[in-house]
């Protein structure tokens, strides 16, 4: 049997159908454009069903597909009547407009029991719980004719088998669900107005849902849990890092950790029932592309990593905080940004990128610190992974082994894989994952970093304050 894995990212998506042992078949990937004023971020919901629809036919068209799994972003929302009708625009999860309903919720509940029931350490506007109290407060008679709520994997879900129901991976942020009763929230649906009537029937994820056209369609997991699952990160010991634009870190843990009032780090359920800690930096491979796009343009991202690797370890002296766009885990600071120190007239432009490359190995020390978890291996994925400097460094400066992927679409893979669980092409996630084909793996190699990330370090703790 055939299974697709359908990944909705937030301005493109792709969908990737594989066979039983794994192999690719069939790819399709497309963008859209979101619709954008201010804090607003909106785009109709007959968008989504659209791109969907031109996944599977052009899929279809080069292979038989027999499930499916669709993961996406978790805060996209979309009201609905009684018959699944829109009664607006769908809110985008980067949707910034519920702010005072963020600060009234957690002035109402306090950061510490959201966490304690959600597993979200903070109350933001980008939640759902936030967003649908916006709705309510500024927009009555759209909240009038609202009947039914969905997130973005609910509403395709519905779209193509008609069942009202979620996953409960993709609720973890919206701070009505409650992760360790597998249940809503009702105090906080009281707060909000919301009727649990008006809410899917929450499912695990790899459960089958229905049918669409002779396809089984399965239930997936919010976009990071499935991309850890199709990198094979399932076990304790074992962490996924996607070094794209940005950097995401997946953990798996059996428990969620007490509350810290300074984490900021995000306790999730996950697909298999237990949980995962999701720490990421608005700034990683954004910093060396806007370096290169700035200074060296007429240079390819391979001939910068070869220049990096002439340079010796620490950059002699050179270092780069690269919050180009603030820093939030181990620190949050949204006002911090990005600084070279300790130049001389010695150094040139491959100083600097070797800079750039260690400031975002020495970050991911630093986040991976933070968490405190045992961690054996790190699975690499995103641009980041192509640069075989880049990865050995990060090897030596955590001092942990670094395997990359066969398989770049990670998310999709894992999406095809829970499809295949919901439907018995295999008997368990653990099955299909050890079927996962890894790339090269690096080791440390015993260069010494020691004093390049002390004066990371330094550095972030003089430059890196809140003011």
């Amino acid at each position: 049997m055939n299974c697709l894995g359908i990944d909705f990212g937030t301005t493109s998506v792709k969908a990737v159908l594989f066979d039983e042992k794994l192999n690719e078949l069939a790819t399709f990937s497309e963008e859209y454009t979101l619709n954008t004023r201010g804090n607003i971020v909106e785009l109709v919901p007959e968008k989504y069903w659209e791109l969907l629809q031109n996944a599977l036919k052009a899929v279809r068209e080069k292979a038989e597909v027999h499930c499916l799994a669709i993961d996406t972003q978790c805060e996209t929302l979309i009201l609905t009547d009684e018959d699944g009708t829109p009664v607006r625009d769908a809110i985008v999860w980067l949707d910034n407009r519920a702010t005072k309903e963020a600060e009234d919720l957690e002035k109402r509940f306090g950061r510490k029991l959201v966490y304690e029931v959600t597993g979200q350490p903070e109350v933001t506007a980008t939640w759902p719980a936030c967003k649908l109290l916006w709705v309510k407060r500024n927009e009555p008679e759209v909240w009038a004719k609202t009947r039914k709520i969905f997130l973005l994997e609910d509403y395709l879900l519905y779209r193509l088998t008609g069942e009202f129901v979620t996953e409960k991976t993709l609720q973890s942020s919206t701070i009505y669900f409650d992760i360790h009763h597998d249940s809503w929230w009702k105090e906080m649906l009281n707060e909000i107005g919301v009727e649990e009537s008006m809410l899917p029937a929450l499912l695990d994820s790899a459960k089958l849902v229905g049918e669409y056209e002779g396809i089984k369609v399965v239930t997936s997991a919010m976009d990071q849990v499935a991309a850890a699952v199709g990198a094979g990160v399932i076990h304790k010991g074992i962490v996924s890092v996607m070094t794209g634009t940005t950097m995401a870190i997946y953990l798996p843990t059996d428990a969620a950790p007490e509350f810290d009032p300074d984490s900021f780090v995000p306790c999730h359920y996950s697909f298999d029932g237990k949980f995962c800690l999701l720490s990421w930096s608005p700034t990683a491979g954004l910093a060396l592309k806007w370096f290169r796009e700035t200074f060296l343009d007429k240079y390819s991202f391979e001939e910068l990593s070869a220049m990096a690797d002439k340079i010796p370890v620490g950059s002699d002296g050179l270092t780069f905080l690269p919050y180009l766009c603030g820093s939030t885990m181990p620190k949050y600071n949204p006002d911090a940004r990005g600084s070279f120190t300790g130049l001389t007239p010695e150094h040139t432009s491959a100083h600097f990128v070797r800079a750039i490359m260690e400031s975002v190995a020495c970050m991911l020390k630093s986040n991976l610190d933070y968490l405190a978890v045992p961690v054996e291996e790190i699975r690499i994925m995103g641009g980041g992974a192509k640069s075989p400097v880049w990865c050995q460094m990060k090897a030596d400066i955590t001092g942990k082994r670094l395997v990359t992927l066969k398989n770049k679409e990670t998310a999709c893979l894992g999406s095809a894989i829970l499809a295949g669980v919901g439907t018995g092409v295999f008997t368990s996630v653990e099955e299909a994952c050890a079927q996962i084909l890894t790339g090269k793996e690096y080791q440390p190699s015993g260069n010494d970093y020691t004093e390049t990330y002390l004066k990371f370090e330094q550095a972030d703790n003089v430059l890196n304050v809140r003011r």
